[in-house]
């Protein structure tokens, strides 16, 4: 994964500085996925994850792992993995609990899609547990993302770059 610097800074409210870079600090990163891990209902996403936390600049190769920071401080992450030189898969949206409520996952998500289309991708894909994470699934919904599968309470979705 070639670094790109995003420096996409956001005031969201007056008091936060929110800002989405690339990921150089790869330690903070495993930490925040396997906070993530952690969310009860969600185990199921994270088969693979042993692989992906050994070295996550060669997971990431050809996508791009970002990571969001309150006030230098690294509180989310969003990735995509390279499916093939078209699709790319959303992965690892994550906001650290006390962080949340403060549109940080939308300013994530926006980040992330505009990424895939610098890159090339013309489609996103991704899945996940709507009744594990309610709020997401109503963010992505709203941004345009279509339902394609839903299999044992795993949504499958899907958006045209």
């Amino acid at each position: 994964m070639v670094p790109e610097e995003t420096g996409t800074g956001d005031r969201v409210k007056e008091d936060f500085m929110f800002e989405i870079k690339d990921c150089k600090d790869y330690e903070a990163a495993k930490k925040l996925i396997r906070e993530y891990s952690q969310i009860k209902g969600a185990e199921s996403c994270f088969v693979s994850l042993d692989k992906e936390l050994s070295d996550l600049a060669s997971f990431y190769d050809g996508g791009a792992l970002l990571m969001g920071y309150e006030d230098d401080i690294p509180i989310a992450t969003i990735a995509i993995k390279k499916i093939n030189d078209t699709q790319c898969e959303i992965r690892r949206l994550y906001i650290s609990p006390g962080y949340r409520s403060r549109d940080y996952a939308r300013l994530m998500m926006n980040a992330i899609l505009e990424r895939s289309r610098k890159s090339g991708f013309r489609e996103a894909v991704f899945s996940t547990k709507p009744d594990v994470m309610p709020v997401a699934y109503s963010l992505y919904k709203k941004m345009g993302f279509e339902e394609t599968e839903n299999k044992n309470g795993t949504v499958y979705m899907r958006m045209s770059l």
